[in-house]
């Protein structure tokens, strides 16, 4: 059987680029709304310019929320 070529996830092509980011890990807890958690997931978006990542929803209720955002790297030009 024949393998099959690897797939590029889209981080790999912005690591092939020479860019990379940064993580941010939020815990959220299960007796926070709906409501609540995404108003906290819109605010670092729009204020700290996160992306989302990941989500995961454990047994327990409690949240875990990867956020992202592209580390910029500035050149100096002197």
């Amino acid at each position: 059987m024949p393998s099959s070529p690897a797939r590029r996830t889209d981080l790999d092509g912005w690591r092939s680029q020479g860019a990379a980011y940064e993580y941010r890990v939020l815990t959220i807890d299960r007796s926070t709304s709906r409501n609540d958690a995404r108003r906290l997931l819109t605010d670092e978006a729009e204020y700290g310019r996160w992306e989302l990542a990941r989500t995961r929803l454990y047994a327990g209720g409690e949240r875990k929320v990867w956020l992202r955002r592209k580390i910029i790297r500035v050149r100096s030009t002197l």
